[in-house]
């Protein structure tokens, strides 16, 4: 799938830069701007007097195929990335089915609030929501020691 989107790709760039030739090399129609600044009298002599014609039907065509390209290649990786989301969401929920493997602890005393080993049928949101809580506390404490330390700051006189 992915070397069909790589190939696709590859040919909507030709047909954008085909397109953007087409639409340079075309006769303007007050014989000014941009199709004679790059070789539109050119075409004249290339395919002929009446080429307008053929050009503009060559580029309505190419338009065509470059947004039914487009379409198409968004449809494609759409479905790719669908087909990605889904395989990564089966494979969390079986990360979160498996029995989580419980590490102790190495060295010294568990953190105050937390248990030693967690019990099998512990989910690891109700452990996630405990860490929370505890982290939230001690931030808490932190905060408290820091503020009763802090010497009082007074504000200057107003000068005279």
């Amino acid at each position: 799938m992915s070397f069909l989107i790589g190939i696709l790709t590859f040919v909507l760039v030709l047909t954008c830069l085909l397109l953007i030739l087409l639409v340079l090399i075309q006769l303007p129609k007050k014989e000014a701007g941009a199709g004679i600044a790059f070789g539109g009298a050119a075409t004249d002599a290339l395919f002929g007097a009446g080429s307008g014609n053929a050009l503009t039907k060559m580029t309505k065509y190419t338009a065509g195929f470059f947004v039914a390209l487009s379409l198409c290649l968004s449809l494609m990786n759409s479905n790719r990335s669908k087909e990605s989301n889904r395989r990564l969401e089966e494979e969390l929920m079986k990360k979160a089915n498996a029995p989580a493997e419980v590490v102790p602890p190495t060295t010294g005393a568990p953190l105050a609030g937390l248990p030693a080993t967690a019990s099998p049928g512990e989910s690891s949101i109700e452990a996630a929501n405990l860490l929370k809580t505890l982290v939230s506390n001690e931030v808490s404490a932190a905060i408290g020691t820091i503020s009763s330390n802090a010497a009082p700051v007074e504000a200057p006189a107003p000068e005279k």
